[in-house]
């Protein structure tokens, strides 16, 4: 979306997509006009702005390998636990990827922004009758990872293979799926 920009104002976008992971597109197109290009967007401009983003990733998400191990751990424990998604994705968009990909259907309920990823967490909670010391939260941002702590659910983070990842140091990470099954099998 910002192609057309300075390389600096490129980087500068680039760098604070990257250390604001999870946090809805909407917020991030306000803030990077406003600070980097020095443009307050009226009400139709950013709309326009998030449809054209919606656009690009969403064919792009669609069509990405997925996480290795994800629909494998998804089926082998689709019996014995209940899965949600909770995501900074807007919300209609998500359930659209996830039909489009066939993992809705793992999926008690898929949700996404605007709500704040901690505030869906205790709705998802106080209305499934869940404890939270029974659940695990998997996530690859720091919105996860603050929302895992602030909800009080135990959280695993997944980091790409030889990443260091975002997460504070002592955070049990994985790399994929797999990995996660064989850490929950041992524990």
């Amino acid at each position: 979306m910002y192609a057309d920009q300075p390389d600096d104002v490129v980087d500068r976008v680039v760098a604070y997509h990257k250390n604001h992971e999870g946090i809805s597109r909407v917020v991030k197109i306000l803030h990077c006009h406003r600070e980097f290009l020095g443009i307050e967007l009226d009400g139709a401009e950013h709309d326009r702005l998030c449809r054209t983003y919606a656009e690009i990733v969403e064919d792009k998400v669609v069509t990405c390998p997925e996480i290795a191990g994800a629909t494998r751990f998804l089926r082998t424990h689709l019996n014995e636990s209940r899965f949600f998604v909770v995501s900074g994705t807007p919300q209609d968009e998500l359930r659209r990827i996830s039909r489009q990909r066939g993992l809705d259907g793992y999926f008690e309920a898929i949700y996404g922004s605007p709500k704040a990823k901690d505030i869906i967490v205790n709705e998802v909670l106080e209305s499934s009758g869940l404890d939270r010391g029974d659940c695990l939260f998997v996530g690859d941002a720091m919105t996860d990872y603050r929302a895992a702590a602030a909800t009080m659910v135990p959280f695993f983070g997944r980091v790409d293979e030889g990443d260091i990842g975002p997460f504070p140091a002592r955070t049990r990470t994985v790399s994929d799926l797999n990995e996660l099954a064989e850490v929950l099998m041992r524990e």
